[in-house]
C-alpha cells in the first residue's frame, strides 16, 4: 500500500431539500399512527392502541435511520488537497492579440 501522504478534504452537500421527502413521509406515518390510536382508544381496547403505537415506531424507526444516513453518505465528497507549491504557483495570465502587438 503506497503511504506517500495525501490529504483530502471532506465536503458534506446534503441540503434539507434532500431529506425533505422522507420527513414527510415519516410524519404521515406517525399521524396515521396516532389517528389509528385514537380509534382504537376505549376502555377495553387501550393495551390495542398502545402495541399500534409502538409496533409502528419501533418498525419504522430504523427504515427512517436507514434512509437518512444512506442518503448522508451519498452526499459526502472526498477531495484531494493539492500540494501548497502547486496551490502557491500562480499562472501567468493569457495575453490578448492587442497586448501581444
Amino acid at each position: 500500500m503506497n503511504n506517500d501522504g495525501q490529504k483530502y478534504r471532506m465536503i458534506c452537500t446534503l441540503t434539507f431539500g434532500d431529506i425533505y421527502g422522507q420527513i414527510i413521509v415519516w410524519l404521515g406515518v406517525i399521524f396515521l399512527t396516532l389517528a389509528t390510536t385514537l380509534a382504537l382508544w376505549s376502555s377495553t381496547r387501550q393495551i390495542y392502541a398502545l402495541a399500534t403505537v409502538g409496533i409502528v415506531l419501533v418498525l419504522s424507526l430504523p427504515f427512517l435511520l436507514f434512509a437518512f444516513v444512506t442518503t448522508l453518505l451519498n452526499h459526502i465528497e472526498f477531495l484531494p488537497l493539492e500540494d501548497d507549491l502547486k496551490s502557491r504557483k500562480v499562472e501567468p495570465a493569457k495575453r490578448t492579440a492587442s497586448q501581444v502587438n
